[in-house]
């Protein structure tokens, strides 16, 4: 059996670049892009830090749990990179088919997220008061202080030998053991 790190944040907090870096480490992985789940949506898409977009989160959050977690039972280390905050952590850990998941949040300062946001090339996201609102949102809803990265000055190389380094001792695991 395989593993399943998901590596959230809020937009510009580095999950993407630190994610890639991640699964380059590992001998069998997969890299399943949160974002792409949004992406099926067509018709009737909310934009999802809409406060109406709830039903549509919670059910793209359960897609993309599912798919990530049958990567993980087919036994590759999977990294998830998108935004599952605390509030939908369960929904996507019983989607899994898990019975536990590895979790890391980055959560450098607002305006550090706000600076990559507007500098972003090839990224369509550059809303500059939804990444306020779903920063506020990752603050106020924060996990346990071991999930949570805000130094995230390290180079991607270094904040991924590190966050494996943590994984390994369990100390990103979720539920706790």
């Amino acid at each position: 059996m395989g593993s399943l790190l998901v590596v959230t944040g809020p937009p510009g907090a580095g999950k993407s670049t630190l994610a890639e870096a991640i699964a380059g480490r590992l001998s069998r992985s997969v890299l399943v892009e949160g974002d792409a789940f949004f992406g099926f949506l067509r018709s009737g898409a909310i934009e999802p830090w809409l406060p109406e977009s709830h039903d549509q989160n919670a059910l793209v959050t359960q897609v993309a749990g599912g798919a990530a977690g049958k990567f993980a039972n087919g036994g590759f280390e999977t990294i998830y990179d998108g935004v599952v905050g605390p509030w939908f952590l369960d929904e996507f850990l019983s989607a899994s088919g898990l019975p536990s998941l590895d979790y890391v949040v980055l959560l450098p300062s607002v305006e550090t997220c706000i600076k990559r946001v507007l500098a972003r090339k090839n990224h369509g996201f550059k809303d500059e008061p939804a990444a306020r609102h779903m920063h506020d949102h990752f603050v106020r809803q924060a996990p346990a202080d071991r999930h949570i990265i805000n130094n995230v000055d390290q180079s991607p190389e270094e904040l991924s030998a590190y966050i494996l380094d943590v994984r390994g001792r369990g100390d990103l695991t979720y539920p706790p053991r």
